[in-house]
């Protein structure tokens, strides 16, 4: 039927094909007289010691987060990034401070699972009304507990009615850092 002119490949099936004979896409089409494509340069092999790239997922980069004293939560998407699939991240946050060190340091960039569900311990990015923080979460009966890493912080506690200002907005899932 497509020798005939009855039927149109589409795309895909087009492109499909002149991968199965090695041949350009244009020359499949009749639009050049090019027929084999360039060869692929074979991959190159991880060197002895080394283990290879993960899968890579990429996410936004949607603000910074206080580690430290909360700050107001602007969520500005300021680019994207690639952190590992395996991470499940939802969006990345540039931290600011120094209240998660030593696991955390100022200018950071933390991945987040977009998740309520997070256990005591873990570590969170947290809305407190309209400002937010990255602190270990604590949840208890009568009260909520951010605890900062850094021994020279308190920890931030909300209780009764304070606990409704509350938002789990994700959990951290991994941490990019630059040398």
């Amino acid at each position: 039927m497509y020798e005939t002119g009855s039927r149109e490949p589409d795309f895909e099936t087009c492109e499909a094909i002149a991968d199965i004979f090695n041949v350009d896409m244009d020359y499949l089409l009749g639009r050049s007289n090019v027929e084999r494509k360039e060869p692929v340069a074979p991959a190159q092999s991880v060197p002895p010691g080394f283990s290879p790239m993960p899968d890579m997922d990429t996410v936004p980069l949607v603000g910074r987060i206080a580690c430290g004293e909360p700050i107001t939560a602007e969520e500005n998407l300021e680019g994207y990034v690639s952190v590992p699939s395996a991470w499940r991240a939802t969006f990345t946050l540039e931290c600011e401070g120094d209240s998660m060190e030593p696991t955390i340091h100022d200018g950071d960039l933390v991945a987040i699972r977009k998740d309520v569900r997070i256990e005591n311990g873990q570590i969170a990015a947290v809305r407190i009304g309209d400002e937010a923080t990255l602190k270990h979460l604590y949840l208890h009966d009568d009260y909520i507990e951010l605890r900062p890493e850094n021994p020279t912080y308190a920890s931030i506690i909300r209780r009764k009615e304070e606990m409704n200002d509350v938002s789990i907005e994700g959990k951290a899932v991994g941490l990019c850092r630059g040398l």
